[in-house]
């Protein structure tokens, strides 16, 4: 029941939002103005940009990988990386593209399942580190400027309360594993699976610290050269917003977006958008939709590429499936893991 509602909801939400952003015909008419004046070599680069980050995302994982003894090709790995990107965007529900990619590593590693699943966890750890490394980094230089507007301060606390409670997981989990507590885990704790398996991940790449370090590392310019996208689409349509104008906004935006609550964030992500350069800078609705329309289709661009890898992809050892028998390969392996790591047992590949 919840695989369904979810989906329904979210195209519910997605409706809503769009009928919302797009109901004023003048507004509309201004958007079309916009487009008709725009200079679209600013969309190059800012493909090139997602390109670029990622490329640094692949070689994060390639790193990570490593630390399992699982060793694939980097254009293996990016393909993979591509066709999840490509789910991240079109499938339903909460289960994202990561999913998919645990599935195709695990395909290609079927020696070393667990390490295969573990290691897209924990880049998505190391993701989550570094996006609120770089979150402080871009907006504590403008912070009087964005908390002084009502908007703006409502943004800094849904990222501070979303990257808050995903670092005290992540905290959690750790001392568990510092601790050898995860036998001990209550049944009663909200999530106690999911910190088992953590705590199983950390454990894993705990003795691991320069190749975790290293990926950190390689996050930090992937975030940001995702954000530049959107600067070049603000340059495509003639506005002088800066980067760092456009960097101290991405947090707020990449984290809300990154939530299941609308089908890529469409709608959500024009919203807080108009919002939010609104407020800042003065920025016209129609600029700051356009703006975010054209970051989210460069976005696609490279979503569409990682969807024909997907369908001319093969993986190394068996023939494709479909994606619900991906869901449940995986889901599968995670209970597996959840189990062992709560019996105290060594995780078995």
């Amino acid at each position: 029941m919840k695989k369904v509602l979810l989906p329904v909801l979210q195209i519910l939400i997605t409706v809503g939002l769009l009928w919302w952003i797009f109901r004023n015909p003048e507004q509309n008419q201004q958007i079309l103005d916009a487009l008709s004046r725009a200079n679209l070599l600013w969309f190059v680069p800012g493909i090139a940009a997602i390109g670029a980050a990622l490329l640094l995302q692949t070689q994060r994982w390639v790193i990570l990988l490593g630390v399992q003894a699982i060793h694939i090709s980097r254009w293996r790995a990016f393909r993979i990386m591509l066709a999840g990107m490509f789910f991240n965007l079109f499938l339903f529900g909460a289960t994202g593209g990561d999913v998919i990619k645990m599935f195709f590593i695990m395909r290609e590693a079927p020696e070393k399942k667990a390490g295969a699943l573990l290691s897209v966890f924990i880049d998505r750890v190391v993701g989550v580190l570094a996006l609120a490394a770089v979150s402080v980094a871009v907006i504590l230089p403008r912070f009087t400027s964005l908390w002084s507007h009502e908007q703006t301060r409502a943004g800094i606390l849904t990222v501070a309360l979303i990257l808050g409670g995903s670092l005290a997981f992540i905290g959690l989990a750790w001392v568990v594993d510092r601790l050898n507590l995860t036998s001990k885990l209550p049944p009663w704790l909200p999530m106690h699976g999911k910190i088992a398996e953590a705590a199983s991940a950390f454990s894993q790449y705990g003795k691991s610290g320069r190749a975790v370090g290293a990926a950190f590392l390689l996050s930090i310019p992937a975030h940001l050269l995702i954000f530049s996208t959107f600067y070049f689409g603000a340059r495509a349509f003639n506005s002088d917003l800066s980067l760092l104008s456009i960097c101290c906004v991405m947090p707020i935006v990449q984290t809300v977006t990154a939530l299941p609550i609308s089908l890529g964030g469409a709608g959500l992500r024009e919203g807080l958008f108009q919002t939010i350069l609104g407020s800042l800078y003065g920025t016209p609705r129609a600029i700051a939709t356009v703006i975010s329309l054209s970051g989210f289709l460069m976005t696609v661009f490279w979503s569409l590429v990682g969807g024909v890898f997907y369908i001319f992809y093969r993986s190394s050892s068996v023939a494709r499936c479909g994606v619900g028998e991906m869901e449940s390969a995986v889901e599968a392996l995670e209970h597996r893991i959840e189990e062992q790591a709560e019996g105290g047992k060594q995780i078995e590949q």
